[in-house]
């Protein structure tokens, strides 16, 4: 269905990213209500890669990563999935896209009260057509291995914060997806649940191929990616440091170089 989307003004091929690249951004900008969000950012993440996107907070994290998944357009640059220019998509299209083959888990689970937790985890594939049989097996499966498959007919409102996330990372990994892009995933959890959460999404993208962004400013969550990409100011970080303005001191004269003070 994607693939049939033709390049922007007719591209040619050598615009296309590089082949090894599942998804792949080229100097896109975008701006908060006038504010720089990001800066001319280039950076690809291979098939099956765990990539962590890390910097403080403000510099850019959430807002490349929806940029790549398609929540948002760039104003400015390209984005390529699977050799597919998501930046010419119209909503529609990249709405089919996030739901067929991206996964999003972020910081807060946003799980709906009046749907039970199964619900919840299966909801994406009832969107997207399931039957219930096949969307509650595939739900429950994946509740099942992060232990919570004993609240599967019960409501969110039975869970705790660290419970309720474990459903949120459920959803996001029940539709198979190509991709997930987890955003501070692990930001409101204590460090045991933290490593339960990471735990189960890292052996499912190994054992699934399944590629994920994980944008993060904790140390021990950047550690279990196969790489880096660093973020600060909008900007990729290597990027940010060569823009700095270097401060220079004026030397002093020679011959007052040494200052001394007598009593």
């Amino acid at each position: 269905m994607y693939a049939m989307v033709a390049p922007r003004d007719n591209a040619p091929p050598d615009n296309a990213p590089p082949q090894d690249d599942l998804l792949w951004a080229r100097s896109i900008h975008y701006s908060h209500s006038g504010s720089p969000g990001l800066i001319g950012v280039s950076m690809g993440v291979r098939a099956g890669e765990i990539l962590a996107v890390t910097g403080p907070r403000g510099s850019g994290k959430t807002t490349l990563l929806r940029c790549l998944s398609g929540q948002l357009r760039p104003e400015q640059g390209e984005v390529w999935f699977n050799s597919v220019p998501v930046h010419t998509m119209g909503a529609l299209a990249r709405e089919r896209l996030r739901r067929d083959r991206f996964g999003w888990i972020g910081p807060e689970p946003q799980l709906l009260p009046e749907l039970r937790v199964w619900e919840n985890a299966a909801l994406p594939l009832l969107i997207a057509g399931a039957t219930h049989r096949s969307a509650k097996r595939a739900a429950c499966e994946w509740l099942d291995r992060l232990d919570i498959g004993a609240f599967a007919r019960k409501h969110p409102s039975a869970l705790n914060r660290a419970e309720s996330q474990r459903v949120a990372l459920a959803r996001a990994l029940a539709g198979e997806p190509v991709v997930i892009f987890a955003d501070e995933p692990t930001a409101p959890l204590h460090r045991a649940e933290r490593a339960l959460l990471l735990r189960t999404l890292t052996t499912a993208a190994r054992s699934h191929e399944i590629t994920v962004l994980l944008a993060t400013h904790d140390e021990e969550t950047a550690a279990v990616a196969d790489r880096r990409f660093a973020l600060l100011d909008g900007r990729a970080a290597t990027a940010a440091a060569a823009a700095a303005p270097q401060t220079s001191f004026p030397q002093p004269p020679e011959d007052q170089a040494a200052c001394s003070l007598s009593a």
